[in-house]
């Protein structure tokens, strides 16, 4: 229905363009005698051609408005909206319990679906609905022997005896298969959705299918020590290889891990010719687990559309590392949007070691905390996300670190972000450039470490604005 009504449109909007054209020229032609000046003749004969454009832009922009009219009332009204809204929850689901929970709340509750998800090559049933239909075992045994493992993939339609059907419009189920999944949804009224939906079903459902299986292989890979050097390249690769240029804003940055793969990640993304996201963050633990959690964290940011919208950016990592199911693993972060034109940073501190700005004051270089202000990421509830703000000026230098920094310890068990020589060193490296001032940072780390090994990963990103 969606495209038919489509196609009746274009081919209404053609079909007024070619009358309208044929009156023009009808027109030009019946006004303009061969006796009338040529000049008068070019005339009606540009202002025609004008007067069709104008009408072609009229047109073009109404079939437009008509297409979103028509998506809108066939796929998000009405019985499609249900396959619809299930498509939305595919997109954020990161394992098979999200799945489930999926199933659950929009096509049973809302949709009064019966479903059965069987895993055809163990012939083993991952989900079934709740109802008589789905929880008897002749009907597994039923479906097992009509659609075998080897069914081609793709959306297939079922009848009132779940025999194969090829006309939806009399079906009373649908079912979905991929990579030996099969995905069978009865619904009585399955007639009434419109047909172009099952193509954006299917392929969400291969993604999922395809983003679980890749996610579980990846914590596999994660108890196997020997595979920690490949790791620790895949994370790596995550981490810029250099600095963009931006206007205004110079950045550099230093990662130590304590092992081969590390916790800690940072990024600098470019929004537009004023904008630019940074983000530096720490996950719990060490080892494996952390740089995988890490690599969906830094690979979540990424995706998203909209890089200043910072409290869905958040929810969304939240959202992703809970999916894992990992039990202990979170993260704390910084996440701020230096704008070099308002001269500002907004900022969500993700119960990150407090980030710093050094600005000049008249009395020498000034410390101001960007203090925390949301919980940790991935573990507990998230209540309301809240971005704050501060003012920014010319050389002002934002420092960015992991707790291997502030919390490293001399002999005496003092950390050194609570000392007035951290405070000192990092005042007077202000005038210098992000690479000069993170080396000074460095050496300190190491000297106050007194050559013991360190017992965190080290991390640091400095910004300094120039313009």
């Amino acid at each position: 229905m969606y495209k038919t009504r489509k196609r009746l449109v274009l081919y209404l909007s053609q079909a007024i363009l070619a009358v309208v054209l044929v009156v023009l020229m009808v027109s030009v032609a019946s006004l303009v005698s061969a006796e009338q000046l040529s000049s008068f003749r070019l005339f009606l004969s540009i202002f025609s051609c004008v007067a069709f454009v104008i009408f072609s832009m009229l047109v073009f922009h109404l079939r437009k408005n008509l297409y979103e009219h028509i998506e809108t009332s066939s796929l998000y009204m009405g019985e499609t909206s249900i396959i619809t809204d299930f498509i939305h929850r595919l997109r954020f689901c990161y394992s098979l319990d999200d799945l489930y929970e999926a199933i659950s709340d929009v096509l049973e509750q809302k949709g009064d679906c019966s479903v059965l998800l069987i895993d055809t090559n163990r012939n083993y049933v991952l989900y079934n609905s709740p109802s008589r239909l789905t929880s008897r075992p002749e009907v597994v045994e039923h479906l097992g022997m009509n659609y075998p493992d080897n069914w081609a993939e793709g959306v297939h339609f079922m009848d009132d005896e779940m025999g194969i059907m090829l006309d939806p419009s009399e079906a009373r189920g649908f079912f979905l298969c991929f990579n030996h999944h099969h995905l069978y949804v009865f619904c009585r009224y399955t007639k009434l959705f419109d047909r172009v939906i099952y193509d954006s079903l299917f392929e969400e459902f291969r993604r999922f299918l395809t983003r679980a299986i890749t996610i579980s292989n990846l914590s596999e890979i994660s108890s196997l020590s020997q595979e920690w050097q490949q790791l620790a390249d895949t994370q790596r690769s995550f981490l810029p290889l250099e600095m963009p240029k931006i206007n205004k804003l110079t950045v550099a940055a230093y990662f130590r891990p304590l092992v081969n793969v590390s916790g800690d990640y940072y990024s600098v993304l470019p929004i537009d010719d004023h904008k630019t996201l940074l983000m530096l963050g720490d996950v719990s633990g060490k080892g494996l687990a952390a740089a995988l959690v890490m690599g969906l964290v830094m690979n979540t940011v990424k995706i998203l559309q909209d890089k200043e919208d910072l409290p869905t950016m958040i929810r969304a990592v939240d959202k992703a590392i809970k999916g894992m199911k990992l039990q202990d693993k979170y993260t704390v972060l910084f996440l701020g949007i230096v704008d070099t034109q308002k001269m500002t940073i907004r900022y969500v501190n993700a119960s990150m070691s407090d980030p710093l700005i050094i600005t000049r004051a008249p009395d020498g270089y000034r410390i101001k905390p960007l203090t925390s202000n949301c919980s940790l990421v991935g573990i507990i509830d998230i209540d309301d996300v809240t971005v704050d703000e501060m003012r920014l000026f010319r050389g002002d230098v934002i420092l960015m670190s992991s707790d291997g920094v502030s919390e490293v310890m001399d002999e005496n068990g003092i950390e050194l972000g609570t000392t007035d020589l951290y405070q000192d060193t990092i005042r007077r490296s202000a005038e210098k450039m992000p690479q000069e001032f993170i080396n000074d940072v460095v050496d300190l780390v190491f000297d106050y470490n007194g050559g013991k090994k360190l017992r965190d990963d080290v991390t640091m990103m400095v910004a300094k604005v120039v313009g």
